[in-house]
Formats: C-alpha cells, sequence, structure tokens
C-alpha cells in the first residue's frame, strides 16, 4: 500500500508541496515565492500561470529531495488561499487576467451599493458584503475583460478559486470543481441548502455557467499524471478549513488560530448554521461524507504581512526571526501601536477604506517598539475576534490551538496567552494547513482511518500559560482600542 500524502499549500506568498508520511510526520518541503503586483491602490494581483508553474515545480522538487516517485504517493491533498480569483478559458486553460488576490480592494466602492443587501446576503451565505470574497472580483473581471461577459454567458469561461484551476490544471482540463469550504467564500454559494443561488448570482451579475462543481472535502477529485505517474487527488480545502481539521478540532467549542499572512481563527459550531451577531462571519467548516459542520470566524487580514512590512517597507529587520529578539529588548512597548490596516481592516470593524498607522510615537521610540508593536497587534486582534466569537456561539473558549509561521516566536505565543487569558497551545507540527489537506486526502484513500483516528495523532510541543496580572492586560488593551478609533476616524 502506498503510504505517502503529497499536500500542496499553495499561499498568498509562496507555492509550497509538503510530504507526510502515513504517522502524518513531514518528510519534505519545497517551496517557492510567488510574486505579488500591486497595479493600483488596493489592488493586489497574482499571475495566475506562476501559481501553477512554482505549484507543479514543487511538487516535482519535493518528490525528487525524498526519492520518491508519483506511483509512490497515495493521494494529493490541495490547500490554498482562499477567495483569491481566477477566471480561464474552458478550451485553452489560459487565464483571462491576473488572478485578483483575496486582500484586493479594487471593488470596495461597489460593495458600499449593495449594503442594502447585506441581510439577506448574511442569512444566506453567512458573509458580510466586502471586497475580500469572489464574487465582486469576478464581477469586476466580466466588466473590465473585453468580451469576457459574453464568453461566460455562453459557458466559454471558467471560475474558480485557485484550488479549483489547480485541479484543472492537474487534470489536464477534465474536472472543474471545488470543494464546500472555498465555495463558501465566494458570496455565491447558499451553505444553508449547499448549493450555489440564483439569488446571489443575479444580485453579483455572475452566470451560473461558469461555476465550479462542488464536492466534500474528502473524496477523489480527479486522478493527475503531471507528476510522471497517476495519482488520485483525494482531498481539498481552503487554508483555514483545511488548518481547521490539522489541529483536529472536531468538536463544538474548540477553536484554531492560524497566523499566516493574515490571521484566521475559526471556532467549530457543529452542525447547526447559525448567524453571528458580532459581525464575524458564519462559514463552513468541512464537510465529510454529506455530513457539515459550520464554524464561526474572524479574518484579520494583515498578521504575518506587518513583520513582511518591517523587512521589505521600512528595512529594520533581515527576517522575520529577529523581531522577537526587538521585542524582548525593550521593557515595554512605550505607548507605540501599530494598527496594521494596509489593506483594511476585517472582523469585527469590517472597514475596506481604513488604512494603517502607527501611533504613541515619542522622540524615544526606537525600531525595536514598532517591531514589538507589529507582533503585539496580533494578539489585540486576536482578542477582538474570541470576545466576539465567544458571544456569537455561546460557548466557552479553554484553550487556542495556535499555527502559523509567525507561531515559531516564543514571545508572541507567550504575549497571545497574556493577552487572551488562555493557554495557547502550539503542535508538534505547525505546518496544520498543509496537514489537514493531507488529513483529507488521508481519509479517502485510506491512509488515515478516521478523524478519531486525527485527534489522537495531535500532540501539543508547547503551552503558554497566561501570567500576565489584569490590570496590566486592560491598560494595554485600551490602548489598542485607542489606536483603532483614531484609524476609524
Amino acid at each position: 500500500m502506498r503510504k505517502h500524502i503529497l499536500a500542496i499549500d499553495q499561499g498568498t506568498t509562496s507555492s509550497r508541496a509538503i510530504l507526510f508520511n502515513d504517522k502524518g510526520e513531514i518528510e519534505g518541503i519545497s517551496q517557492k515565492e510567488l510574486t505579488l503586483h500591486y497595479p493600483g491602490n488596493g489592488w493586489v494581483e497574482q499571475e495566475a500561470e506562476d501559481i501553477w508553474n512554482d505549484t507543479a515545480f514543487a511538487c516535482r522538487d519535493v518528490l525528487e529531495g525524498a526519492d520518491l516517485m508519483a506511483t509512490d504517493v497515495a493521494a494529493i491533498g490541495i490547500t490554498n488561499q482562499r477567495e483569491t480569483t481566477i477566471v480561464w478559458d474552458r478550451r485553452t486553460g489560459e487565464p483571462v487576467h491576473r488572478a485578483i488576490v483575496w486582500q484586493d480592494r479594487r471593488t470596495a466602492d461597489y460593495c458600499a451599493t449593495l449594503l442594502k443587501h447585506e441581510q439577506m446576503v448574511q442569512k444566506k451565505t453567512g458573509l458580510l458584503i466586502d471586497p475580500y470574497f469572489s464574487a465582486t472580483k469576478i464581477k469586476w473581471i466580466l466588466d473590465n475583460v473585453s468580451g469576457a461577459r459574453a464568453r461566460a454567458e455562453k459557458g466559454e469561461l471558467c471560475f474558480g478559486t485557485v484550488d479549483s484551476f489547480l485541479l484543472w490544471r492537474l487534470t489536464g482540463g477534465k474536472v472543474h470543481a471545488t470543494d464546500i469550504t472555498n465555495a463558501s467564500r465566494t458570496l455565491l454559494y447558499n451553505i444553508v441548502t449547499q448549493d450555489w443561488d440564483d439569488e446571489l448570482l443575479a444580485l453579483f451579475g455572475v452566470p451560473r455557467a461558469m461555476l465550479p462543481e462542488v464536492r466534500d472535502n474528502s473524496g477523489l477529485f480527479g486522478v493527475t499524471d503531471v507528476l510522471g505517474g497517476e495519482t488520485p487527488v483525494c482531498g481539498m480545502a481552503g487554508d483555514q478549513q483545511a488548518a481547521l481539521v490539522g489541529q483536529a478540532c472536531f468538536s463544538p467549542g474548540m477553536v484554531k488560530s492560524t497566523y499566516g499572512t493574515g490571521c484566521f481563527a475559526l471556532m467549530n459550531i457543529g452542525g447547526a448554521f447559525r448567524l453571528s451577531q458580532n459581525r464575524m462571519l458564519t462559514t463552513v467548516g468541512y464537510r465529510l461524507g454529506g455530513k457539515i459542520s459550520y464554524a464561526i470566524e474572524g479574518s484579520i487580514f494583515v498578521s504575518g504581512a506587518a513583520v513582511q512590512w518591517l523587512r521589505d517597507g521600512l528595512g529594520i529587520i533581515k527576517s522575520a526571526k529577529e523581531t522577537e529578539a526587538l521585542a524582548q529588548s525593550v521593557n515595554d512597548n512605550g505607548g507605540v501601536y501599530l494598527v496594521p490596516g494596509f489593506t483594511g481592516l476585517g472582523a469585527p470593524h469590517w472597514n475596506p477604506q481604513a488604512r494603517g498607522a502607527i501611533t504613541g510615537l515619542t522622540r524615544g521610540a526606537t525600531a525595536a517598539h514598532v517591531a514589538r508593536a507589529a507582533l503585539e497587534a496580533q494578539a489585540y486582534q486576536t482578542l477582538d475576534l474570541m470576545q466576539a466569537m465567544s458571544a456569537d456561539a455561546g460557548l466557552p473558549i479553554g484553550e487556542i490551538r495556535v499555527d502559523g509561521g509567525m507561531v515559531k516566536n516564543d514571545w508572541l505565543c507567550q504575549f497571545l496567552a497574556d493577552m487572551l487569558a488562555k493557554p495557547v497551545l502550539r503542535p508538534s507540527v505547525i505546518e496544520t494547513t498543509a496537514l489537514g489537506a493531507a488529513y483529507l486526502a488521508g481519509l479517502h484513500a485510506g491512509v488515515y482511518p478516521s478523524a478519531e483516528d486525527i485527534s489522537g495523532r495531535w500532540v501539543c510541543e508547547k503551552k503558554f500559560e497566561p501570567k500576565m496580572a489584569q490590570m496590566e492586560r486592560q491598560k494595554l488593551y485600551a490602548g489598542w482600542q485607542h489606536a483603532v478609533k483614531q484609524v476609524l476616524a
């Protein structure tokens, strides 16, 4: 029996392939950085061909590094940056425009004209009307690429999020499908009836003919020979839902928080759809064997991207790992707060026009204070989410399972625990997004027997207990709330 799973983890800043064995252990990683393009104020794009070429390269490279062939791989799982929108020619597979990235804000003014429909949209999708989601990105492409709308209505064009585009390419154009978690992020999919919704399609002007088939997260999506032998694609989920699975959050009330380019916290709320009363999102957590589990989600647009900005924009660090030593080098934040609204503010504010700010600067402020403020902002934003999430779900939050590149930073994990006043648990495998994709593929391929088996594999590498006094926590959070008010004003 083949015992390896190849997980494709296609993210905002890189495309990666990670090889897992039947114990859920990493046996190889290959990564290629992905270029982001900024053609206008608040616009963010990627070349879809780069996404595909880099992904294919990473897959071949990781197999070669492990001295394995495609025939040694039991299945492929795909996880991806969600909401990023690609429209391509059904016959040739050629994209008609660059991919419009989830961070892109070009449709903010258009979204503002639709707010009278938000209650209807939220009841069907669990989402709020925002440029973040795919629907208005699709509309923009159809309205701005010559002939695109007419071609889409004739069924000549396909829409897909990144997972769907990769599956199309992997199967040589034979399969145009997505999974329910990615579909749930488009503003076009009714997560109550679990189908594309005609009223939503009409509202956003998207022809049904260009939409992919929607499937469970674990199952046979198709077969690829791109890697040199026939390999089934058996798992697919948007990155945050894949991390929910990778963190084994299968019971209502369990919470995971991922710190990548952005920060996304999800709480499993079980099989009953429930609307947020605090401007959080209700989304599909996963669907296995036709049985759905929903989640409450809080979305922070800028997390690790703030650290990238310290490196690339300000030049005050050369690598992300330097931020830990810088944060420790000062006794406190010196009253400095960084509100990373570079692409607007997500939950619970949902203000696409907001922009970033550093407040509280004095002559005594240093690069270390700014670096510390960038890390502290992740904890303050997470606290914003947890308070709203707990109120929505009516469930107490006992602990937070964290993952993503930023949580390698012990100082950040401890500050998270201090601000949240909850234990923060870092797993032995922090590549939980890719691990979740591997689990979903392996469930269908028989490499991993059950969700219960996956839960039994979860291991805590380090637990961070809160140590901060309540008075200090309240003072720091009040400073953050004041800084956010200044930005929103």
